[in-house]
């Protein structure tokens, strides 16, 4: 007699040992008894199309890709979604039963979710949103707040023609900054949203000026560790309402798991707890 193959998922990058999503996933397929393993995998740029290749021969039904490969999977990938084009990054593959490798971003998705958990009175209409760097999770958030309907969006980033670039990608609603100005943009933002590396453990701090955040304006930081960061503990004692960067995290893996192990998820407070435990 024999039995369907377990289905396997896991994540790749490199390093990889400092992720999160393990936990996640694994607490996920223990509450809702689901047969299947969730693996790190640490894989170098030389070897990455070679092992993505192999693991649906050894039963994986997909993987997350986090940093360096979230650009390079594209070209890997056998059909990719308008979203991760548009972003020029996946974070998520499905392996098809016909061989096909799909190629997806959900961190737009995650993005939105928490923001709408940890903030639900905001509005795409309030007022502008004013995102903070350039990089690959910058492009993620602006696409999600252009399709919720934010009609101006104020970027910045130390190297403005980076930010230029992504303006040049997204029109008329992105309009950029100079890094040295970016606290003056702060006053009438109605979402300010963090998307670099500064304030993360290890890394130096965000020193953008946050006396000009009011009252009442919604405050993200996608930095998860810590998950009180320089920025939303200012913010707090501001009045603002802040949303940590952990919920990001968690949302983003929703539709992943959805698609590998055929059941959806629910992002709730034993979902946070096995994440950071």
């Amino acid at each position: 007699m024999t039995e369907a193959r377990i289905p396997l998922a896991g994540v790749i990058g490199s390093p990889v040992a400092h992720s999160r999503s393990p936990q996640l996933h694994g607490h996920w397929l223990r509450t809702y008894g689901i047969q299947g393993f969730y693996i790190p995998m640490d894989v170098t740029r030389q070897d990455l199309e070679r092992v993505i290749r192999t693991l649906p021969l050894m039963g994986f039904v997909g993987i997350n890709v986090t940093v360096p490969h979230k650009e390079d999977v594209l070209e890997i990938a056998d059909k990719i979604t308008d979203r991760a084009t548009l972003i020029g990054a996946a974070n998520t593959l499905i392996f098809r039963h016909d061989g096909t490798i799909h190629a997806d971003n959900t961190d737009g998705y995650g993005f939105m979710e928490n923001l709408r958990g940890g903030a639900p009175d905001w509005q795409p209409e309030d007022g502008p949103a004013v995102v903070l760097g350039a990089g690959g999770a910058a492009r993620a958030v602006i696409a999600a707040l252009s399709d919720a309907g934010v009609a101006n969006i104020i970027l910045t980033n130390r190297t403005r023609a980076r930010a230029e670039r992504l303006r040049d990608d997204f029109g008329q609603r992105v309009q950029v900054v100079d890094w040295v100005q970016a606290g003056n943009v702060l006053e009438n933002a109605s979402l300010v949203v963090n998307t670099t590396s500064l304030g993360m453990t290890g890394q130096p701090e965000l020193r953008v000026p946050l006396d000009g955040l009011q009252a009442g304006t919604v405050v993200t930081d996608l930095v998860y560790a810590p998950l009180k960061t320089r920025l939303l503990c200012e913010a707090e004692q501001a009045g603002c309402t802040v949303v940590d960067g952990l919920g990001m995290l968690l949302h983003q893996a929703v539709p992943g798991f959805e698609r590998w192990f055929g059941h959806r998820p629910t992002v709730d407070d034993a979902t946070r707890a096995a994440a950071l435990g």
